[in-house]
């Protein structure tokens, strides 16, 4: 077995671990084994302290594990957490870090090695490997560990998370607190429910059951069914495929007739857990055990496994629709949570979201600030299956989640929910009234939306009218393309309903991080690929339907304007603007009184900003869409959890993208507005008014706050606090001199709210 292999295995067995010391033990133990070595241990960084303490080993005395604790100062074993990168040595007594802990037994070996495990540069231990002989360990053995330790990392965490997770059951239990990135500001209690995809083995929640036997049988049920599903397979290519290729339908008939799934999976079961939960630990026990095998043909199994649980998930699922009873305030857990599972939810009963994967500037993170629902995002290793039906705090302010708090904890947040509903409540009251600076100038603050359910929450906080309605979250719910009578009753609801009010429909704008489940786009770098303009322009059977809904639905009303993402240069700005065109001469000649719609483009590739002139001078106004500028400016996946502390909108190269575009749209005589992120930030919004930007469209839940910010600063007051910014290349100072300056207004309860 080559060492790629051995490092798999031990990785994948460590991901399997029921907590942390069951984890630990595996490392050490396989490691062992691997490198043919007297000793293994593993240290790991006791939190918060520059101190390591011996947590597994083979080869040392068991008794010592626990017991032995050394400064990053003290030791070689301190000597590697002190350097973060490894130490080799052929025989350690000799260096002058050596410590000899008596009760380890450790001055029998000689030969040392020690590799630092590091996750997103924060260590979290050393892992030591030790030989009886004086000899430096060879090249190929450092390769490994570092290797080994750099995939460890994030696997310990996860076991860590793990362990914490299931202490909860114990009364003297510490409350577990677990760290991602705020998606979406507030506060909120409730009960977490797990979004999983239904033929996805490894995503599968636990769940406790209450008829043990009903469930057995169910399983049994269904894996009949299997069988039968393939028996008739087999049938079916009988005469297509040659008889060493159906002898893969009877591997499965194997499988599926074997004591080890049958018997492993009623057995957990009997233990309390669902069907599908209890199949999912089944699956990758025996996958551990067809990985470890010699036979190439025999390990090649592993990967039939996976298939034949897809099967039964999806047999299980067929003969009892599950049906989920939403608890009144919902939390909703996932790996990767998309819009269509946010959109699952009962919306009054939402009260929280928490994905393990993305950012706050991913799409699922704007829907959630859109409507006003907490989030926090790139919970990297959540331990997701264990979250179901789980008391969890969700604290989108420091993107943090708390497990099953104590009372103490859990009234306290309740006090800041109930201070977060005050304040909401006391900015409700002026959220109607026009956002005027008080040095007399106006500024609209515009809503931003993509559900027809975020019309009236926009209409009751004031908005001034829709600066930003994503029509594709219509086509991200759906099953297919909507066609054109369905997209014209959707556009008409809302140009109604903000009538006279302005209604800025943005065309579709699909692929990056918005894929279309019917429509799927497989690219290397999808941000960078076939999305937004790009794909409506190659499709125009899908643009032209769209443009005409939108079209119609302005008929009698006037307040249409249209505006076109990823816009990178004017000749596709021309071509789109001539499918307007030819889209309303269609319905001019069918009899329609289409009223001529503005048009505006979307600001939001950097090739734009030295555009920007020349394409305001081709349309009626300009739209920064900072969430896309922001991160081709500074080359930072603003899903990408590892590089989160990057995305930064009050780099100093961001604010002078944002000044060169609203200076090039003015001289074009242009108006120029922000729709992005940027736009729901107290603070951003300062620097945005110094630029002279002409409106501002955020989140229903942000215009009440915003508005309150624009009549607390003057047009002069905002310009020389922008002097101010650009004159530091420190986003943090830039954050810092802001939020000061709210304190200073009397609007320190926004910082909070503005804190991403």
């Amino acid at each position: 077995m080559t060492m790629l292999d051995t490092l798999r295995r031990i990785v994948q067995e460590v991901n399997e671990a029921e907590g942390l010391e069951q984890a630990l033990g595996i490392i050490v133990r396989r490691v062992r084994q691997a490198l043919d070595i007297d000793v293994c241990s593993v240290y790991l960084v006791i939190p918060g302290m520059e101190i390591l303490t011996l947590r597994a080993t083979e080869g040392l005395n068991p008794e010592s594990v626990g017991r032995v604790r050394l400064k990053f100062t003290e030791g070689l074993t301190g000597l590697v957490a002190e350097r973060a990168e490894p130490v080799n040595l052929d025989n350690a007594p000799d260096h002058p870090r050596y410590k000899y802990f008596p009760e380890t037994g450790e001055e029998r070996y000689h030969a040392f090695l020690g590799v630092p495990i590091i996750q997103q540069r924060r260590l979290l231990g050393v892992i030591v490997v030790q030989q009886h002989e004086r000899r430096r360990f060879e090249g190929e053995h450092v390769a490994f560990l570092v290797t080994l330790a750099a995939q460890l990392a994030g696997a310990i965490t996860h076991a860590e998370l793990i362990g914490e997770v299931g202490a909860l059951a114990t009364p003297d239990h510490e409350i577990v607190q677990i760290h991602g990135i705020p998606g979406s500001p507030g506060i909120a209690i409730g009960t977490g429910i797990v979004a999983w995809m239904r033929a996805d083995p490894d995503a599968v929640p636990d769940r406790a059951i209450e008829d043990v036997e009903e469930e057995v049988q169910f399983f049994i049920r269904a894996i009949e069914g299997v069988k039968e599903d393939i028996r008739a397979l087999r049938e079916s290519m009988n005469t297509v495929l040659p008889a060493e290729e159906l002898a893969l339908f009877d591997a499965y008939l194997l499988i599926l007739n074997g004591d080890s799934l049958i018997a492993g999976t009623t057995t957990r079961i009997r233990k309390g857990n669902w069907a599908a939960g209890a199949l999912r630990d089944t699956i990758r026990e025996l996958g551990r055990a067809f990985g470890e095998m010699d036979d190439p043909y025999l390990r090649e199994r592993a990967a039939d496994l996976k298939d034949i649980a897809r099967r039964i998930l999806l047999r299980l699922r067929s003969a009892k629709r599950e049906e989920i009873s939403w608890p009144e305030r919902t939390i909703l857990v996932g790996e990767d949570i998309t819009a269509s599972q946010l959109a699952e939810v009962p919306p009054n009963l939402l009260a929280g979201v928490i994905s393990a994967r993305g950012t706050g500037s991913s799409h699922v993170a704007i829907l959630a600030r859109a409507m006003g629902i907490p989030a926090v995002m790139g919970v990297a290793d959540l331990p997701v299956g264990r979250l179901e039906n789980r008391e969890i705090v969700v604290d989108g302010y420091r993107g943090i989640m708390f497990l099953e708090p104590g009372p103490e904890l859990r009234a306290e947040f309740q006090r800041l929910v109930e201070e977060d509903r005050e304040m909401a409540d006391s900015l409700r009251e002026q959220a109607l009234e026009p956002a005027i600076t008080p040095d007399g100038i106006q500024i609209p603050v515009y809503a931003n939306g993509g559900l027809l359910a975020d019309i009236r929450p926009s209409l009751e906080s004031g908005a001034d009218g829709v600066g930003l309605y994503r029509t594709e979250v219509p086509f991200m719910v759906r099953e297919q393309f909507p066609g054109e009578d369905e997209q014209t009753a959707i556009y008409r609801q809302v140009l109604e309903s903000f009538h006279p009010r302005p209604v800025i429909l943005r065309t579709l704008d699909v692929g990056g991080d918005k894929p279309l489940p019917y429509f799927p786009i497989r690219e290397d770098n999808p941000f960078l690929g076939w999305r937004g303009i790009r794909i409506t322009l190659d499709h125009p059977e899908i643009f032209l339907t769209q443009l005409r809904a939108m079209l119609r639905a302005s008929e009698g009303f006037g307040n249409l304007s249209i505006l076109f993402p990823m816009i990178s240069a004017p000749g596709e700005l021309k071509e789109a603007l001539r499918f307007v065109q030819r889209a309303r001469e269609e319905l001019l000649d069918d009899g329609l009184d289409i009223p001529q719609p503005k048009t505006g483009v979307m600001i939001e590739v950097p090739s734009a900003i030295w555009l920007a002139e020349s394409l305001a001078r081709r349309v009626d106004f300009l739209s920064i869409g900072t969430n896309d500028l922001v991160q081709y400016l500074l080359a930072v996946d603003r899903n990408n959890s590892r590089v989160a502390d990057l995305y930064q909108a009050l780099h100093p190269a961001v604010l002078h993208a944002l000044r060169q575009i609203v200076e090039g749209s003015h001289r074009a005589g242009k108006p120029v507005s922000v729709c992005g992120e940027m736009a729901s930030d107290p603070a951003a919004v300062i620097l945005l008014m110094g630029m002279e930007i002409d409106s501002l469209s955020v989140s229903a839940g942000a215009i009440s706050r915003i508005k309150w910010v624009v009549r607390h600063f003057s047009r002069t007051r905002a310009a020389d606090l922008l002097r101010q910014a650009l004159g530091l290349d420190d986003p943090a100072a830039i954050r810092g001199l802001l939020n000061n300056a709210l304190e200073q207004a009397g609007l320190g309860g926004l910082v909070r709210a503005g804190k991403r």
